[in-house]
């Protein structure tokens, strides 16, 4: 299986897939969130067979079903692209002073300047996490923002600032 990786400025990032098989795929996922899935042609790679477009609402849908890695690696990319913008995984540790609190009680942006994304518990994603989600020990946020904000989170969430 090969997976390729190219980052459109502007657009998103766009994966191109060989499957085991041999059929290739195509995905586009743009900065918004919407996505375009192309099946091509095993015989003329330049043509696509099908098309399918998703709205973000959708490709959310698919992500979780698909699971966390892929829509962390998302905003992996979006950060890439936007200089002084990074993204990160946080653990809310046992002990956390947040666990059994809301996403709110944490007062993320306003603090830090980080927007939490989503949340992973277990196997299950929260996408677009809203004030009012619970946090629980074990829980893993999702973040963007500056390197120096990402760093003070993890540090508010652990109890130290």
């Amino acid at each position: 299986m090969e997976l390729e990786e190219t980052l459109l400025p502007g657009v998103g990032v766009r994966y191109q897939m060989t499957t085991r098989s041999g059929q290739v795929l195509g995905i586009v996922v743009r900065r918004e969130g919407a996505a375009e899935i192309a099946v091509y042609d095993r015989r003329d790679p330049d043509r696509a067979r099908e098309r399918f477009r998703l709205d973000p609402e959708e490709v959310d849908a698919l992500a979780e079903v698909l699971g966390a890695p892929r829509l962390t690696q998302r905003f992996a990319d979006l950060s890439r692209e936007v200089p002084g913008l990074e993204s990160a995984r946080i653990s809310v540790r046992s002990g956390s002073p947040f666990a059994g609190r809301t996403l709110g009680d944490t007062r993320a942006r306003t603090l830090t300047g980080c927007s939490v994304v989503a949340i992973v518990r277990g196997a299950d994603v929260v996408p677009s996490p809203s004030p009012g989600d619970p946090l629980f020990a074990g829980d893993v946020l999702v973040a963007i923002g500056s390197a120096a904000g990402l760093e003070q989170l993890d540090r508010r969430l652990s109890g130290q600032a």
